[in-house]
């Protein structure tokens, strides 16, 4: 019966090595298996960080490019903004050339004044069309945003005290904008 007990107890024993043994293999693989996982994961973490790096070059490079075309654009601008306007006035410029040949050989003076004042109204009315409107100053109050006092005189009458008496140089607008004050002279 001693026999038995201690083949029963070696037999436990075995057993309890062996249930060790698959218990450790089991958590051994178990590691490993984590392990995988969390190389598998930083892989992928790595690769979306070099995927969002690669996305943010790109949109840096195309954010260089769009400021460096705009400002291109920009220059181009202000280099031809004003070149409907000249080619618009070239017509008068034409017209006052005419107009000094003409003048020369003038006997009378009529037809040279009509000349000059029909070369006068086309230039306003190419003027007109790009936008720009005389300022009506006379009789206004004074308002310092679009007038300028070159200086005061007595008014006339009471109702004329801080009104434009008289416009020295005519303010314009240009697309409503104030481009040119009026020159002014105030009532005190």
């Amino acid at each position: 019966m001693a026999e038995n007990t201690q083949e029963n107890q070696e037999q436990n024993t075995q057993e309890n090595i062996e249930n060790i043994n698959n218990t450790a293999e089991a958590n051994i693989q178990e590691v490993n298996e984590e392990t995988a996982s969390e190389e598998s994961e930083i892989e992928k973490l790595k690769s979306d960080l070099n995927e969002a790096n690669d996305k943010y070059l790109r949109l840096y490079a195309e954010f260089d490019n769009y400021k460096r075309r705009t400002a291109k654009e920009r220059v181009d601008f202000l280099q031809t903004a004003g070149k409907d306007v000249i080619v618009s006035l070239l017509a008068i410029l034409d017209d006052f050339e005419r107009a000094e040949k003409a003048i020369e050989s003038a006997q009378e003076l009529t037809p040279v004044k009509e000349g000059v004042e029909l070369i006068h109204q086309k230039l306003k009315s190419i003027l007109t069309q790009k936008g720009l409107k005389p300022m009506e100053s006379r009789g206004e109050q004074f308002d310092a945003e679009i007038h300028e006092a070159v200086t005061n005189i007595p008014a006339p009458s009471e109702d004329m005290k801080g009104k434009v008496i008289d416009e020295l140089e005519r303010g314009y607008y240009l697309n409503d904008k104030v481009i040119r004050y009026a020159k002014v002279v105030v009532g005190a």
